[in-house]
């Protein structure tokens, strides 16, 4: 249908996808729920749907982009370069602090929450708003003289500006799964047989983002590996698409020696999530 052609190892690759989305999300998720309630109560939920609704039409937009760029040789080392640099700002930063998931947990509302890491106590509204200039990527909007205020006179950032905040946030946060998704795809015009792959990972992802985000969580506190394992898998996707770049000869999706060296590493960076810290398997 549409010109997409389905192969059973594409089931592979949709669910890479929709792993590397969910995890690498639940900041995502996190700062768009927290946008989401500085908004009156009654306002929040319409604010999530509209936020949603967006995320779907940016992931149409995207797989018409992910389409071109692949036309497009430059853009492999465009986007191995960008997805490097996601992966090394982790391990260099980010995994050498106190892991950040350590102080997200599942709110009364079954969305993404933080809580203090050390008394598990949640945030007050100065820390949540702290929190959420520290992780989101743009500027939040603010409250003014045009916002709406309570009965006891609080005043709430306006709606459409903090609906425009969650969408630009949201397609901030899904460039790297949008580059990541063009390394599966074949060179053109083979690639745009396989579009359908995008499609699918990106939607699955956003809807998991959306309402099963606690599920990587509880994964994440199950297996606190696995953040380290996703990026591990971006690292690979980003050698993927630069040796692309560098080695035009290199065929990644046919039965080559290269496609075995790149499926080992994806399944041995996979393998790793579920490798136990060694404070657990101390205790065990």
């Amino acid at each position: 249908m549409f010109g997409q052609v389905f192969a059973p190892q594409d089931l592979v690759v949709v669910l890479i996808l929709v792993v590397l989305e969910g995890v690498l999300s639940i900041d995502n998720a996190l700062v768009l729920g927290m946008l989401a309630r500085r908004l009156p109560k009654h306002q929040q939920s319409r604010a999530l749907t509209w936020g949603l609704v967006g995320a779907f039409v940016f992931r149409l937009a995207a797989i018409a982009f992910v389409g071109t760029l692949l036309t497009w040789h430059w853009a492999k080392l465009l986007g191995g370069l960008y997805l490097l640099y996601v992966a090394l700002k982790y391990f260099l930063f980010e995994a050498r602090e106190s892991q950040p998931h350590e102080s997200i947990v599942e709110n009364a509302d079954g969305m993404p929450g933080l809580v203090d890491a050390d008394t598990r106590q949640p945030l007050s509204a100065a820390g949540e708003e702290a929190e959420i200039e520290a992780r989101s990527i743009l500027p939040i909007p603010d409250a003014d003289e045009s916002s709406a205020e309570d009965s006891t006179g609080k005043k709430y950032p306006n709606f459409w500006l903090t609906i425009g905040s969650i969408e630009l946030t949201d397609i901030a946060f899904a460039v790297d799964s949008i580059f990541a998704a063009m390394a599966f795809i074949p060179p053109m015009p083979a690639g745009q047989t396989k579009l359908w792959v995008v499609f699918t990972g990106g939607f699955m992802g956003v809807i998991l983002m959306r309402y099963a985000a606690v599920v990587f969580i509880k994964l994440l506190e199950k297996f606190p590996r696995f953040e380290v394992a996703a990026y591990l898998l971006v690292s690979v996707i980003a050698g993927k698409l630069l040796a692309e770049y560098f080695f035009e000869k290199l065929n990644f999706h046919h039965i080559t020696p290269e496609f075995f060296v790149f499926w080992i590493l994806m399944i041995l960076s996979f393998a790793i999530g579920f490798l136990p810290k060694k404070s657990q398997a101390v205790t065990k």
